[in-house]
């Protein structure tokens, strides 16, 4: 029998693999494709940061324990795959510059350009890049380790000397000059160079008042260092102040993973490892001449526009739309959005009428990830100055986002808005709203329940449901989740709504229990899933033993994936597809048969230890019956994707799916949009309101 499970961090590299597959999908986009290299080269980077540092840490002290150290194979494993990876990175590389060449797209080093077009990057050098370079001259008291910066990639520079060399770093500065720079081209072609290259171009100008030499070589090297940091647990200083500080541990931490240019002279690449502290068990990863390929996310677009995405209209939701206010129609029926199919215009329009309303009382929210230029921070700071009670829950350790959070707390504690921080030990992951208001003598709740973070940008490029509703049965308990992070010594007892670490857990255990007595007793039993991640022990070993007494689960993962599905005598009953495809996929729906009586669940949280038993999460029941079957539809629309769709084996090889000829493509977030707009039109007639025009 095979391994019952897989190691997370390779489920991880598979789903990234999943990323990479979409660069060399010719039916995507040529642009597209391009910028699909740097999502994957920016999924990389915090996997390093953040897996790989982690799962060192514990081969670290599982080797000075003298205990077997199962996490150094790991390490070694995920190297390899790394590795294997990176290779097919730089051959996709490799295709997509010719792909581009064919439509007159050149990404051009300094050895491919003419002679006049070199007289123009020189003057581009001298007039906007040189201003921004500050070398470090290496000798015996630099600290490599102080000095790179891990969201940078650099030039490591070699002058060759009559008697001696000399060394210098160079940081490549792309938060000043653009990373592509575009040079003009003396016919119809479109030429850009790596500001990389053009720094190449300068460096005689940089150096040669410096030191005397006969040549000079540059090569690409790029840091990534552990991303974890702790907080001093100082309780006379300020959360605010502690966090700032512990943010500049991430500055120095140590590096795990130091990639460079395959061209590097071997001595030069066993200098850096030995002045970075790398061990044996950090990723040392030769590579192309370039790195820090994220940047490719922002790659020009193209003036032919079948080169991109085709423009995404929104579906109108003729519920908001045909109200008079958004509590009118929330007031009539639940209202499900599901983004980026509807505007996230919605939320803030509700926020921002919710913050001069004279009806409101109040305004509750979590924060986890929000924009940079919030609208929705903005309507709360409006609401406190209009009078309103306004409590907003900042989760602080919000990984990647937390300057940007330190940043909105402080101006949300300036403009008199009550913060929490959320609890020392419990990240607030929920993604909960509730506006109260005053009616006929009455206070009426509005409550927001989703699947994904109150952020306009993301919610334009990440699939996320959102839930409105004034039931009390639900709204009430929305209530009960901001007591309880107010309060964390209360225990609220949740009816309705899955709460983690309190109920969500043993509730999903039972729901999952319940389905195995059903098919036990030779009922009709089954279980589908969308989430991002399942790797959670107990519920792995819970869907396999469901499995085995007959339990039929579909579902459709994301990311990681630790069970091994179609395993015979294990989980011959379980069929998981992953979709990655133009949209980030990431709600989480549960659905139980329940004998007949189907449960519809969608929730903020994964199937993951840190999400059931160490963050505050909300699930909720979806209880409007019209609602529940349009979140079936679209779940069951996902789960015959075979367009995007791979299946997730035992091995989890990411073969796609197959059908056979003549049967119809499916594509699934394209056919979702269609099926809204059906739905869309059907509401339209309901309410009596005209569908807009396209």
């Amino acid at each position: 029998m095979a391994v019952p499970f897989m190691p997370k961090e390779l489920s991880w590299l598979s789903f990234n693999a999943r990323v990479l597959q979409e660069a060399a999908d010719p039916s995507v986009p040529l642009i597209e494709r391009v910028r699909f290299l740097g999502i994957y080269a920016n999924n990389q980077d915090e996997f390093f940061k953040v897996r790989v540092a982690e799962l060192k840490k514990h081969a670290i002290i599982n080797r000075d324990s003298g205990s077997d150290n199962e996490q150094v194979v790991l390490l070694r494993k995920v190297q390899q795959e790394a590795d294997r990876y990176q290779q097919t990175l730089n051959e996709i590389f490799r295709n997509l510059l010719n792909e581009l060449a064919s439509h007159s797209i050149y990404l051009k080093d300094e050895t491919e350009i003419s002679a006049e077009q070199r007289q123009w990057v020189e003057k581009y050098f001298r007039q906007e890049v040189l201003k921004h370079i500050n070398p470090v001259i290496i000798d015996e008291n630099t600290d490599l380790v102080e000095f790179l910066l891990d969201k940078y990639t650099y030039l490591f520079v070699k002058m060759t000397g009559e008697e001696a060399n000399y060394y210098a770093l160079i940081e490549i500065p792309t938060d000043q000059v653009p990373r592509f720079v575009k040079i003009p081209s003396d016919d119809h072609s479109v030429t850009f160079m790596f500001l990389d290259n053009v720094i190449r171009i300068g460096l005689d100008l940089i150096f040669k008042n410096l030191f005397t030499y006969r040549s000079i070589e540059a090569y690409s090297i790029k840091m990534n260092r552990d991303a974890e940091f702790d907080l001093s647990g100082n309780v006379d200083k300020s959360i605010l102040v502690d966090m700032s500080e512990s943010l500049k541990q991430r500055l120095n931490a140590n590096p795990v993973r130091f990639a460079y240019d395959a061209a590097m002279p071997p001595p030069i690449v066993k200098f850096m490892a030995q002045e970075l502290n790398m061990s044996a068990i950090d990723s040392l990863m030769p590579g192309n001449r370039y790195h820090n390929f994220k940047d490719f996310i922002s790659f020009p677009a193209s003036a032919d526009e079948t080169m991109q995405y085709q423009r995404f209209s929104v579906v109108p939701s003729c519920d908001f739309d045909s109200a008079q206010t958004p509590f009118d129609a929330i007031s009539r029926r639940d209202i499900l959005l599901y983004y980026p199919y509807y505007s996230f215009d919605y939320l803030t329009e509700f926020l921002r009428q919710a913050s001069y309303d004279p009806k409101v009382t109040s305004i509750k929210i979590n924060i986890y990830r929000v924009a940079s230029e919030s609208r929705v921070i903005n309507s709360l700071i409006d609401a406190a100055n209009n009078g309103k009670s306004v409590t907003v829950v900042v989760e602080l350790k919000a990984r990647f986002d937390e300057a940007n959070n330190i940043k909105w707390a402080s101006r949300l504690t300036d403009s008199g808005v009550k913060v929490h921080f959320g609890l020392p030990t419990l990240k607030i992951h929920s993604k909960l709203c509730l506006v109260t208001r005053k009616e006929n003598d009455k206070l009426v709740r509005y409550a927001h329940i989703g699947t994904g973070n109150f952020n306009e940008k993301t919610a334009r490029i990440y699939t996320d449901f959102a839930l409105f509703t004034a039931n009390p049965a639900l709204a009430n308990e929305v209530e009960g989740v901001f007591e309880f992070i107010e309060y964390p010594y209360t225990r609220p007892n949740f009816r309705y709504l899955l709460v983690s670490p309190l109920n969500a857990r043993d509730r999903l255990t039972a729901m999952v229990d319940r389905e195995i007595a059903y098919a036990q007793d030779g009922r009709d039993a089954y279980i589908h899933l969308k989430i991002n991640n399942l790797v959670d022990e107990k519920l792995v070993n819970k869907l396999y033993e469901a499995s085995q007494a007959g339990v039929r689960i579909r579902a459709v993962i994301r990311g990681m994936c630790t069970l091994r599905p179609g395993v015979k005598g294990l989980s011959e009953n379980i069929y998981i597809t992953s979709i990655v495809d133009r949209f980030l996929e990431h709600p989480r729906v549960m659905i139980f048969g329940n004998g007949g009586q189907e449960e519809l669940y969608i929730s903020s949280a994964d199937w993951m230890t840190r999400n059931l038993d160490y963050r505050i999460e909300v699930g909720a029941p979806v209880l409007d019956q019209r609602l529940r079957d349009r979140i079936k539809r679209i779940v069951m629309i996902q789960e015959s994707d075979n367009r995007k769709a791979r299946i997730i084996d035992a091995e989890q090889q990411n073969d796609y799916v197959r059908t056979e000829p003549g049967t119809p493509k499916i594509r699934s977030q394209m056919a979702i949009r269609e099926y809204l707009e059906d739905v869309e039109r059907e509401s339209a007639a309901y309410l009596g309101i005209a569908y807009p025009a396209e």
